[in-house]
């Protein structure tokens, strides 16, 4: 059941007026509304009551270019279901000769509106925090840390190491709900500081779970005998899987989202920070979070497999031994950094009022990008631990 707002929406024909594709996907979205967090539900609301509200004329201008595409694709809006986003159509999109020019068309449309939608959101900014933690068993110190982003901020020295369990706290102070704030985490240190507070996800509590998916799936690649990744997609789409243990299974939304994470495709059921950036990346993307704590730890090195052998226990299918890669893990969390980063700026809700802090665990240094009325930022000299945490959390109004 969605808004009030969007079943009135709904109710004065919007959908009918609006080409066919577009009306489709979104419409499938409104149904799957129990599925979505408050800030994509709010997105659909603004959205659509633009559109609601606009006149015809102006909507039917910003949409003119996706309607001459889907003519020329020979998508015949009367067989189209309107309100039923299925595989096939799917299917029929990329199978289409257009349907390069179909997604261009697409993304001019959001390109003319997002920038209207982002300043409703950038007028009512506040501050946000986001803390990301390298783990202390890297082989290098703080001055070969963050170098693809440190000329985004400023390294602010301390007074002594820092751990990141010094900072998590201040989630303790969160009273915007669990979706409000987030701690993802490799290992399974920080449990109970999110208790109740925020949305917690660990790699390795998630073991069994992850475990028992995999054994679905390989069941299901040698059942109907897949042959290929884009058989094998279509088929995890459809693929029923258990909900996940605890908290995370109580709450549908929650357990979408696990579910969404570790079916990626990208090796996220395989490798530890892997999982916890693609879940940082979709959860900023989608939750949008006032408070965010990452925190990354050693991954094994990655055994030979096959595309279709992502989603299966290394272990168990290839018998050499387990190592640890420190060197590799520091190497793709060069990357990972600038990938979280990144997916902040995409947003209006982060552009101009978000503190990063990056943190080595158990170094006496920290990489720090906000703007210049965060505290730390124009720090002289080494900084205490206690003065880090105080002016954050200040800074925060918690």
């Amino acid at each position: 059941m969605a808004s009030k707002l969007i079943d009135e929406i709904v109710s004065r024909g919007l959908f009918e007026r609006l080409p066919a594709t577009f009306s489709t996907y979104t419409f499938d979205r409104v149904r799957g509304w129990n599925l979505l967090f408050p800030a994509e539900q709010s997105y659909l609301e603004r959205l659509l009551g633009m559109l609601d509200r606009s006149e015809p004329a102006l909507v039917e201008r910003l949409f003119a270019g996706v309607a001459e595409v889907e003519g020329r694709m020979g998508l015949d809006p009367k067989t189209w279901k309107r309100r039923e986003f299925s595989l096939e159509q799917v299917d029929f999109l990329q199978r289409s000769p257009q349907y390069a020019e179909w997604r261009s068309s697409i993304a001019d449309v959001f390109a003319r509106v997002d920038p209207l939608l982002d300043a409703e959101i950038a007028q009512k900014g506040r501050p946000r925090l986001v803390v990301v933690s390298a783990p202390s068993d890297l082989p290098v110190g703080p001055d070969r840390l963050w170098l693809r982003i440190a000329a985004k901020g400023k390294r602010v020295a301390l007074d002594a190491p820092l751990e990141m369990a010094q900072l998590v706290d201040l989630l303790g102070a969160n009273k915007r709900g669990v979706y409000d704030a987030w701690l993802i985490e490799a290992g399974s240190h920080y449990h109970a500081p999110a208790e109740g507070v925020a949305t917690y996800l660990s790699y390795a509590a998630l073991e069994s779970y992850r475990k028992t998916v995999m054994e679905q799936v390989k069941a299901m690649v040698e059942e109907k005998q897949i042959q290929g990744p884009q058989q094998l997609g279509a088929e995890l789409r459809k693929l029923r899987i258990p909900s996940p243990p605890g908290r995370l299974g109580a709450d549908p939304l929650l357990s979408d989202f696990v579910r969404s994470v570790v079916l990626a495709g990208n090796g996220t059921l395989l490798i530890n920070n892997t999982f916890v950036e693609w879940a940082t990346v979709q959860a900023i993307r989608r939750a949008r979070p006032t408070m965010a704590f990452v925190s990354f730890g050693i991954r094994n090195k990655v055994k030979p497999f096959s595309s279709l052998l992502i989603y299966t226990d290394q272990d168990a299918a290839n018998a050499i031994p387990t190592q640890v890669d420190t060197l590799g893990t520091y190497v793709d969390l060069e990357v990972f950094y600038q990938y979280v980063w990144q997916e902040c700026l995409k947003y209006p809700e982060y552009r101009n009022d978000t503190a990063y802090l990056f943190v080595g665990e158990g170094m006496d240094e920290l990489l720090v990008i906000a703007p210049p009325d965060y505290p730390p930022i124009s720090a002289e000299g080494k900084l205490t631990v206690k003065s880090l945490h105080d002016s954050t959390k200040e800074w925060l109004s918690l």
